[in-house]
């Protein structure tokens, strides 16, 4: 794939503007979940550098006193609330409720005060509290980690622009289970939906709000 072609043309065509940070962050963590980032699960694959990186991400957002926001996917066992996605996606029945494939990965260390969604779709939005969330705390920027690039991430990114949030992509904090889709669809979100930036300049942005002294404690998260 030609990226650089394939940039130029899009910008050509209007397209491969730039939203940029906003003043009042939050961190949603998209399905970096057991049975997801464990390649012994049936839908787990190899993110391990993925969540290493989203990891640091973190600290630098948690020494900055942001709001994160964790999502799983997750069933009842009769898995009536997974629609047609089980159809599609049949590997998603072992996404149990209660069970270790929809607890949020370990090297995380999610803390006590960081809001855990379930959601039962793609979008991190869709039937779940996380716009209200968001709103709430008065966030106008969503920096999004977690899998898989093609699917969940892509449509929690195209949510959080619809809802009028600046979607910000930290390459090195998003996964998939494939080259050719991930690169793809980051490819196409940075042309059309959010920014794709490096995990450095997101943590040089933390940074800066963080050396701020009125920053205060994130009204969902402490």
């Amino acid at each position: 794939m030609d990226v650089e072609r394939i940039r130029e043309q899009y910008r050509q065509s209007g397209m491969v503007g730039r939203v940029g940070f906003g003043t009042t962050p939050a961190i949603v963590v998209v399905d970096f979940i057991t049975g997801l980032t464990d390649p012994r699960y049936p839908l787990g694959a190899g993110m391990d550098a993925e969540v290493l990186a989203t990891r640091r991400l973190l600290d630098a957002g948690r020494a900055a006193a942001v709001l994160i926001v964790f999502m799983t996917v997750a069933y009842e066992p009769h898995l009536r609330d997974a629609g047609l996605f089980i159809k599609k996606a049949p590997g998603l029945r072992h996404q149990i409720l209660g069970t270790p494939a929809v607890a949020v990965d370990e090297r995380l260390a999610r803390e006590p005060g960081e809001p855990l969604l379930v959601k039962k779709f793609q979008s991190s939005f869709f039937g779940t509290p996380l716009a209200s969330i968001l709103t709430a705390a008065g966030v106008d920027t969503c920096i999004i980690a977690g899998c898989v690039t093609s699917g969940c991430v892509r449509a929690t990114a195209c949510d959080a622009m619809q809802h009028g949030f600046r979607a910000i992509l930290p390459v090195e904090c998003v996964a998939d289970r494939a080259p050719e889709p991930h690169l793809a669809n980051l490819l196409d979100m940075d042309s059309k939906i959010a920014d794709v930036v490096s995990l450095e300049e997101t943590i040089a942005y933390l940074a800066s709000l963080a050396a701020k002294p009125e920053r205060a404690p994130a009204v969902a998260q402490r």
